[in-house]
Protein backbone atom coordinates (compact mmCIF):
# COMPACT_ATOMS: atom_id res chain seq x y z
CA UNK A 1 0.00 0.00 0.00
CA UNK A 2 1.46 3.34 -1.04
CA UNK A 3 1.31 6.23 1.38
CA UNK A 4 -1.80 8.35 0.84
CA UNK A 5 -1.59 11.89 2.13
CA UNK A 6 1.57 13.88 2.45
CA UNK A 7 3.72 13.46 5.57
CA UNK A 8 5.76 16.46 4.34
CA UNK A 9 2.71 18.61 5.07
CA UNK A 10 3.46 18.04 8.76
CA UNK A 11 7.06 18.99 9.64
CA UNK A 12 6.59 17.37 13.05
CA UNK A 13 5.55 13.78 13.60
CA UNK A 14 1.85 12.94 13.42
CA UNK A 15 -0.17 13.21 16.61
CA UNK A 16 -1.06 9.51 16.55
CA UNK A 17 -0.38 6.50 14.37
CA UNK A 18 -2.67 3.47 14.48
CA UNK A 19 -0.36 0.56 13.74
CA UNK A 20 -0.54 -3.14 13.00
CA UNK A 21 -4.21 -3.37 12.04
CA UNK A 22 -6.17 -4.32 8.95
CA UNK A 23 -7.59 -1.19 7.31
CA UNK A 24 -11.25 -1.89 6.51
CA UNK A 25 -11.62 0.81 3.87
CA UNK A 26 -15.24 0.55 2.66
CA UNK A 27 -14.13 1.61 -0.82
CA UNK A 28 -12.05 -1.56 -1.14
CA UNK A 29 -13.10 -5.18 -1.53
CA UNK A 30 -11.64 -6.21 1.80
CA UNK A 31 -9.30 -5.27 4.65
CA UNK A 32 -5.60 -4.72 3.95
CA UNK A 33 -2.64 -4.36 6.34
CA UNK A 34 -1.69 -0.74 6.88
CA UNK A 35 -0.98 2.09 9.29
CA UNK A 36 -3.09 5.22 9.66
CA UNK A 37 -1.92 8.62 10.91
CA UNK A 38 -4.00 11.22 12.73
CA UNK A 39 -3.15 14.93 12.94
CA UNK A 40 -5.33 17.73 14.33
CA UNK A 41 -8.32 15.43 14.62
CA UNK A 42 -8.25 14.31 10.99
CA UNK A 43 -6.86 11.38 9.05
CA UNK A 44 -3.56 12.69 7.71
CA UNK A 45 -2.12 9.67 5.91
CA UNK A 46 -2.41 5.92 5.41
CA UNK A 47 0.46 3.73 4.37
CA UNK A 48 2.17 0.37 4.53
CA UNK A 49 3.03 -0.89 8.01
CA UNK A 50 6.02 0.89 9.54
CA UNK A 51 6.06 3.86 7.17
CA UNK A 52 4.40 6.45 9.43
CA UNK A 53 5.68 7.96 12.66
CA UNK A 54 3.80 9.69 15.43
CA UNK A 55 4.14 11.15 18.90
CA UNK A 56 1.90 8.33 20.07
CA UNK A 57 1.12 4.89 18.69
CA UNK A 58 -2.01 2.82 19.11
CA UNK A 59 -1.48 -0.91 18.62
CA UNK A 60 -4.30 -2.32 16.49
CA UNK A 61 -2.69 -5.71 16.02
CA UNK A 62 -5.31 -8.31 15.14
CA UNK A 63 -8.06 -5.70 14.73
CA UNK A 64 -10.06 -4.22 11.88
CA UNK A 65 -9.58 -0.45 11.63
CA UNK A 66 -12.84 0.86 10.20
CA UNK A 67 -14.24 4.34 9.71
CA UNK A 68 -16.25 5.38 12.73
CA UNK A 69 -19.57 3.55 12.73
CA UNK A 70 -22.66 5.66 12.02
CA UNK A 71 -26.05 4.71 13.47
CA UNK A 72 -28.56 6.31 11.13
CA UNK A 73 -31.63 5.76 13.36
CA UNK A 74 -31.56 6.30 17.13
CA UNK A 75 -33.53 8.12 19.85
CA UNK A 76 -31.31 10.18 22.14
CA UNK A 77 -33.58 13.00 23.32
CA UNK A 78 -33.25 12.12 27.00
CA UNK A 79 -34.97 12.91 29.29
CA UNK A 80 -37.53 14.99 27.35
CA UNK A 81 -38.97 11.97 25.51
CA UNK A 82 -40.06 8.62 26.87
CA UNK A 83 -37.75 6.80 24.44
CA UNK A 84 -34.58 8.86 24.90
CA UNK A 85 -31.26 7.32 25.92
CA UNK A 86 -27.99 9.22 26.50
CA UNK A 87 -26.15 9.59 23.21
CA UNK A 88 -22.78 8.41 24.50
CA UNK A 89 -24.29 5.24 25.99
CA UNK A 90 -25.14 3.99 22.49
CA UNK A 91 -22.45 6.03 20.75
CA UNK A 92 -18.76 6.18 21.59
CA UNK A 93 -19.18 3.74 24.49
CA UNK A 94 -20.40 1.10 22.00
CA UNK A 95 -17.98 1.77 19.16
CA UNK A 96 -20.22 4.26 17.34
CA UNK A 97 -18.87 7.72 16.56
CA UNK A 98 -22.01 9.27 15.04
CA UNK A 99 -25.65 8.78 16.01
CA UNK A 100 -28.55 10.34 14.17
CA UNK A 101 -31.65 11.03 16.21
CA UNK A 102 -34.63 9.99 14.10
CA UNK A 103 -37.47 12.35 14.83
CA UNK A 104 -37.45 12.57 18.62
CA UNK A 105 -37.30 16.33 18.15
CA UNK A 106 -39.39 18.65 16.01
CA UNK A 107 -39.09 22.36 15.32
CA UNK A 108 -40.68 23.36 18.65
CA UNK A 109 -37.86 21.82 20.70
CA UNK A 110 -34.79 22.12 18.45
CA UNK A 111 -32.99 24.65 20.65
CA UNK A 112 -33.42 22.50 23.76
CA UNK A 113 -32.29 19.39 21.88
CA UNK A 114 -29.22 21.17 20.54
CA UNK A 115 -28.24 22.66 23.89
CA UNK A 116 -28.83 19.57 26.02
CA UNK A 117 -28.12 16.64 23.69
CA UNK A 118 -25.97 17.68 20.73
CA UNK A 119 -23.45 19.96 22.44
CA UNK A 120 -22.61 17.95 25.59
CA UNK A 121 -22.12 14.61 23.83
CA UNK A 122 -18.71 13.18 23.01
CA UNK A 123 -20.50 11.31 20.22
CA UNK A 124 -21.35 13.32 17.12
CA UNK A 125 -25.14 13.79 17.23
CA UNK A 126 -27.03 14.63 14.05
CA UNK A 127 -30.78 14.85 13.49
CA UNK A 128 -33.61 13.79 11.27
CA UNK A 129 -36.01 16.57 12.32
CA UNK A 130 -39.56 15.30 12.80
CA UNK A 131 -42.12 16.84 10.43
CA UNK A 132 -44.31 16.97 13.54
CA UNK A 133 -43.54 20.24 15.29
CA UNK A 134 -43.37 18.53 18.71
CA UNK A 135 -41.68 15.29 17.66
CA UNK A 136 -42.08 12.62 20.33
CA UNK A 137 -42.12 15.02 23.28
CA UNK A 138 -45.86 14.53 23.79
CA UNK A 139 -46.02 10.81 22.98
CA UNK A 140 -46.28 8.45 20.08
CA UNK A 141 -49.21 9.91 18.09
CA UNK A 142 -47.38 13.00 16.93
CA UNK A 143 -49.30 13.25 13.64
CA UNK A 144 -52.81 12.34 14.78
CA UNK A 145 -54.17 15.92 14.95
CA UNK A 146 -53.68 16.67 11.29
CA UNK A 147 -52.46 20.14 10.21
CA UNK A 148 -52.11 21.33 13.82
CA UNK A 149 -49.13 18.99 14.23
CA UNK A 150 -47.12 20.42 11.33
CA UNK A 151 -45.49 23.80 10.85
CA UNK A 152 -43.72 23.65 7.50
CA UNK A 153 -42.22 27.12 7.78
CA UNK A 154 -40.71 26.46 11.22
CA UNK A 155 -39.37 23.09 10.10
CA UNK A 156 -37.76 24.65 7.04
CA UNK A 157 -36.20 27.39 9.16
CA UNK A 158 -34.52 24.88 11.48
CA UNK A 159 -33.07 22.99 8.52
CA UNK A 160 -31.78 26.19 6.93
CA UNK A 161 -30.37 27.60 10.18
CA UNK A 162 -28.65 24.38 11.31
CA UNK A 163 -27.52 22.52 8.18
CA UNK A 164 -24.51 20.93 9.88
CA UNK A 165 -26.65 19.18 12.49
CA UNK A 166 -30.03 18.65 10.78
CA UNK A 167 -29.51 16.36 7.82
CA UNK A 168 -33.08 15.59 6.78
CA UNK A 169 -36.70 15.12 7.84
CA UNK A 170 -38.31 12.17 9.62
CA UNK A 171 -41.94 11.15 9.22
CA UNK A 172 -43.64 8.10 10.71
CA UNK A 173 -46.14 6.59 8.29
CA UNK A 174 -48.01 3.88 10.17
CA UNK A 175 -51.59 3.64 11.38
CA UNK A 176 -50.69 3.86 15.07
CA UNK A 177 -49.20 7.33 14.53
CA UNK A 178 -51.30 9.03 11.91
CA UNK A 179 -54.91 9.00 13.05
CA UNK A 180 -56.82 10.22 10.00
CA UNK A 181 -53.86 12.13 8.53
CA UNK A 182 -53.15 9.62 5.77
CA UNK A 183 -50.40 10.59 3.35
CA UNK A 184 -50.61 14.32 4.10
CA UNK A 185 -47.64 14.40 6.57
CA UNK A 186 -45.39 12.65 4.05
CA UNK A 187 -46.40 15.11 1.36
CA UNK A 188 -45.60 17.97 3.74
CA UNK A 189 -42.21 16.43 4.56
CA UNK A 190 -41.42 16.06 0.87
CA UNK A 191 -42.35 19.68 0.17
CA UNK A 192 -40.01 20.98 2.86
CA UNK A 193 -37.25 18.55 1.90
CA UNK A 194 -37.43 19.66 -1.72
CA UNK A 195 -37.10 23.31 -0.75
CA UNK A 196 -33.94 22.70 1.32
CA UNK A 197 -32.43 19.89 -0.74
CA UNK A 198 -32.41 17.24 1.98
CA UNK A 199 -33.76 13.66 2.12
CA UNK A 200 -36.70 12.24 4.01
CA UNK A 201 -36.51 9.21 6.30
CA UNK A 202 -39.83 7.38 6.40
CA UNK A 203 -40.80 4.99 9.18
CA UNK A 204 -43.00 2.23 7.77
CA UNK A 205 -45.01 -0.26 9.80
CA UNK A 206 -48.63 -1.24 10.13
CA UNK A 207 -50.84 -0.21 7.24
CA UNK A 208 -52.66 2.01 6.39
CA UNK A 209 -51.32 3.84 4.52
CA UNK A 210 -50.38 1.14 2.08
CA UNK A 211 -46.61 0.79 1.74
CA UNK A 212 -46.80 0.94 -2.05
CA UNK A 213 -48.50 4.34 -1.84
CA UNK A 214 -45.76 5.58 0.52
CA UNK A 215 -43.00 4.31 -1.75
CA UNK A 216 -44.54 5.99 -4.78
CA UNK A 217 -43.99 9.40 -3.13
CA UNK A 218 -40.26 8.84 -2.45
CA UNK A 219 -37.32 9.75 -4.61
CA UNK A 220 -33.56 9.42 -4.89
CA UNK A 221 -31.82 9.76 -1.53
CA UNK A 222 -34.92 9.16 0.60
CA UNK A 223 -34.72 6.40 3.21
CA UNK A 224 -37.22 3.72 4.18
CA UNK A 225 -36.42 2.63 7.73
CA UNK A 226 -37.85 -0.59 9.26
CA UNK A 227 -37.79 -1.92 5.69
CA UNK A 228 -37.39 -5.54 6.84
CA UNK A 229 -40.13 -5.76 9.45
CA UNK A 230 -42.40 -8.80 9.68
CA UNK A 231 -45.74 -7.02 10.04
CA UNK A 232 -48.63 -7.42 7.58
CA UNK A 233 -48.02 -5.72 4.25
CA UNK A 234 -44.38 -4.77 4.18
CA UNK A 235 -41.71 -4.84 1.51
CA UNK A 236 -42.68 -8.14 -0.08
CA UNK A 237 -46.35 -7.17 -0.10
CA UNK A 238 -45.51 -4.18 -2.32
CA UNK A 239 -42.76 -5.72 -4.39
CA UNK A 240 -43.35 -3.89 -7.70
CA UNK A 241 -43.38 -0.50 -5.99
CA UNK A 242 -40.37 -1.46 -3.88
CA UNK A 243 -38.33 -2.48 -6.91
CA UNK A 244 -39.23 0.72 -8.70
CA UNK A 245 -38.32 2.78 -5.63
CA UNK A 246 -34.91 1.14 -5.27
CA UNK A 247 -34.24 1.64 -8.97
CA UNK A 248 -34.83 5.39 -8.64
CA UNK A 249 -32.49 5.65 -5.64
CA UNK A 250 -34.63 5.11 -2.55
CA UNK A 251 -32.47 3.55 0.20
CA UNK A 252 -33.60 0.61 2.35
CA UNK A 253 -32.56 0.81 6.01
CA UNK A 254 -32.76 -1.87 8.70
CA UNK A 255 -33.98 0.23 11.66
CA UNK A 256 -34.05 -2.84 13.93
CA UNK A 257 -36.11 -1.52 16.85
CA UNK A 258 -38.32 -3.51 19.18
CA UNK A 259 -40.59 -4.73 16.38
CA UNK A 260 -38.96 -4.07 13.03
CA UNK A 261 -36.33 -6.67 12.15
CA UNK A 262 -37.63 -10.08 11.15
CA UNK A 263 -35.01 -12.66 10.21
CA UNK A 264 -37.63 -14.46 8.11
CA UNK A 265 -38.59 -11.31 6.20
CA UNK A 266 -34.96 -10.30 5.75
CA UNK A 267 -34.03 -13.73 4.39
CA UNK A 268 -36.90 -13.62 1.90
CA UNK A 269 -36.04 -10.05 0.93
CA UNK A 270 -32.36 -10.85 0.42
CA UNK A 271 -33.30 -13.84 -1.73
CA UNK A 272 -35.52 -11.55 -3.78
CA UNK A 273 -32.64 -9.13 -4.33
CA UNK A 274 -33.49 -6.48 -1.72
CA UNK A 275 -30.25 -5.69 0.11
CA UNK A 276 -30.17 -3.09 2.89
CA UNK A 277 -28.32 0.05 1.90
CA UNK A 278 -27.80 1.02 5.53
CA UNK A 279 -27.91 -0.84 8.85
CA UNK A 280 -29.26 1.07 11.83
CA UNK A 281 -30.69 0.18 15.22
CA UNK A 282 -33.64 2.37 16.27
CA UNK A 283 -32.08 2.11 19.73
CA UNK A 284 -34.20 3.60 22.49
CA UNK A 285 -34.95 3.16 26.18
CA UNK A 286 -37.10 0.07 25.62
CA UNK A 287 -34.70 -2.07 23.58
CA UNK A 288 -31.13 -1.40 24.74
CA UNK A 289 -31.25 -4.56 26.88
CA UNK A 290 -32.82 -6.54 24.04
CA UNK A 291 -33.50 -7.36 21.37
CA UNK A 292 -31.33 -4.62 19.80
CA UNK A 293 -28.47 -4.03 22.29
CA UNK A 294 -26.12 -2.09 19.97
CA UNK A 295 -25.21 -1.26 16.40
CA UNK A 296 -22.43 -3.86 16.38
CA UNK A 297 -24.91 -6.52 17.53
CA UNK A 298 -27.21 -5.47 14.69
CA UNK A 299 -24.33 -5.76 12.22
CA UNK A 300 -23.76 -9.28 13.50
CA UNK A 301 -27.39 -10.16 12.77
CA UNK A 302 -26.83 -9.25 9.14
CA UNK A 303 -23.64 -11.32 9.15
CA UNK A 304 -25.75 -14.22 10.38
CA UNK A 305 -27.99 -13.71 7.34
CA UNK A 306 -25.07 -14.02 4.93
CA UNK A 307 -23.67 -10.53 4.43
CA UNK A 308 -19.88 -10.24 4.63
CA UNK A 309 -17.98 -8.18 7.24
CA UNK A 310 -16.99 -5.70 4.53
CA UNK A 311 -20.64 -5.35 3.44
CA UNK A 312 -21.95 -4.62 6.93
CA UNK A 313 -19.12 -2.17 7.64
CA UNK A 314 -19.88 -0.41 4.37
CA UNK A 315 -23.58 -0.16 5.30
CA UNK A 316 -22.74 1.50 8.64
CA UNK A 317 -20.00 3.80 7.34
CA UNK A 318 -19.75 4.81 3.68
CA UNK A 319 -23.42 4.30 2.83
CA UNK A 320 -24.67 6.04 5.97
CA UNK A 321 -22.37 9.00 5.26
CA UNK A 322 -23.74 9.22 1.73
CA UNK A 323 -27.32 9.26 3.03
CA UNK A 324 -26.36 12.16 5.30
CA UNK A 325 -24.61 14.06 2.53
CA UNK A 326 -21.30 13.70 4.39
CA UNK A 327 -19.39 11.41 2.06
CA UNK A 328 -15.73 12.40 2.29
CA UNK A 329 -16.07 13.77 5.81
CA UNK A 330 -17.39 10.61 7.52
CA UNK A 331 -17.52 6.93 6.64
CA UNK A 332 -14.11 6.77 4.98
CA UNK A 333 -10.42 6.23 5.68
CA UNK A 334 -9.34 8.77 3.08
CA UNK A 335 -6.82 11.41 4.20
CA UNK A 336 -8.51 14.68 5.04
CA UNK A 337 -11.62 13.09 6.54
CA UNK A 338 -12.56 13.24 10.21
CA UNK A 339 -10.44 10.91 12.36
CA UNK A 340 -13.47 9.01 13.62
CA UNK A 341 -12.50 5.34 13.77
CA UNK A 342 -13.89 2.10 15.17
CA UNK A 343 -11.50 -0.74 15.96
CA UNK A 344 -13.22 -4.11 15.73
CA UNK A 345 -12.21 -7.61 16.71
CA UNK A 346 -13.48 -10.67 14.86
CA UNK A 347 -14.34 -13.17 17.58
CA UNK A 348 -13.90 -16.91 17.09
CA UNK A 349 -16.83 -17.91 19.32
CA UNK A 350 -20.27 -18.14 17.74
CA UNK A 351 -23.17 -16.17 19.24
CA UNK A 352 -26.91 -16.73 19.08
CA UNK A 353 -28.83 -13.60 18.13
CA UNK A 354 -32.53 -12.78 18.45
CA UNK A 355 -34.66 -10.67 16.12
CA UNK A 356 -37.69 -8.54 17.00
CA UNK A 357 -40.00 -11.56 16.85
CA UNK A 358 -38.01 -13.85 19.14
CA UNK A 359 -36.54 -15.86 16.25
CA UNK A 360 -32.85 -16.77 16.54
CA UNK A 361 -29.95 -17.14 14.15
CA UNK A 362 -26.26 -17.90 14.78
CA UNK A 363 -23.34 -15.69 13.83
CA UNK A 364 -20.20 -17.82 13.61
CA UNK A 365 -17.64 -15.00 13.71
CA UNK A 366 -19.20 -11.94 15.33
CA UNK A 367 -17.63 -8.51 15.42
CA UNK A 368 -16.81 -6.83 18.74
CA UNK A 369 -16.04 -3.15 19.29
CA UNK A 370 -12.68 -2.68 21.03
CA UNK A 371 -11.79 1.02 20.76
CA UNK A 372 -13.41 4.16 19.37
CA UNK A 373 -11.52 7.21 18.16
CA UNK A 374 -13.59 10.35 18.03
CA UNK A 375 -11.76 13.19 16.28
CA UNK A 376 -8.55 11.26 16.90
CA UNK A 377 -9.09 10.78 20.65
CA UNK A 378 -9.43 7.16 21.83
CA UNK A 379 -12.48 6.14 23.86
CA UNK A 380 -12.74 2.62 25.25
CA UNK A 381 -16.21 1.07 24.84
CA UNK A 382 -17.90 0.38 28.16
Amino acid sequence: MAVQGSPSAHPQRFDLVVTGGLLADPLRDGPEPGDLAVHDGRIAAVGTPGTLDGHRHLDAGGLLVAPGLIDLHTHVYAPRTYLGVPADDIGVHQGVTTVVDAGSCGSDHWTDFSDNVVRPAATRVLSWLNISRHGLVHGRRELSRGPDDIDEAATEKVLRDHPDQVRGIKVRMSSSVLGDSGLAPLRAAKRVAARVGRPVMVHVGNEPPRLGDVLDLLGAGDVVTHAFHGKPGGLLGSEPEARAAVERGVRLDIGHGSASLSFTTAERALAAGFTPYTISTDLHARNTTGPVHSLVTTLNKLLALGLTPQQVIRCATLHAARVLGLDGELGTLRPGSAADLTLLRTADTAVTLTDSEGVTRTCATPLEAVTTLRAGAPVAPS
